[in-house]
């Protein structure tokens, strides 16, 4: 089986994750992580254990922009929580207020003001 190619260095946060949110075994999810990493060492010099650490936040920061059955499903294939609300199989999905408050919090920290 030949190897997909790798990531161009400079590609979309949908055009690199989306893809991430299809996916529904294992192996082809260990294999696109490992695709993933590989962008993440080679674009931004990250070290392998840093790239991880970033790749699996992406990914389940992104998997929170889909229903709750992707996220779950792509949080257990890549062994990844969102950031800010956890894994969804251990706390459940945030309620809307829950949402826009971590929203509004997340802000307000960018912008100083917290």
């Amino acid at each position: 089986m030949a190897q997909p190619e790798p990531f161009p260095e400079h590609i979309s946060l949908g055009e690199k994750y989306g893809p991430a949110m299809t996916i529904d075994d294992q192996a082809a999810a260990s294999a696109y992580f490992e695709r993933c990493v590989e962008h993440q060492i080679r674009a931004f010099g990250s070290t392998r254990a840093e790239a991880e650490e970033i790749e699996k936040a992406n990914l389940g920061y992104w998997a929170g922009y889909y229903d709750n059955a992707t996220r779950e499903r792509v949080e257990r294939l890549f062994s990844c929580a969102h950031p800010y609300f956890g894994k969804i199989a251990e706390v459940g999905p945030p309620t809307p207020a829950e949402a826009l408050a971590a929203g509004i919090e997340r802000g307000l920290k960018l912008a100083g003001r917290s």
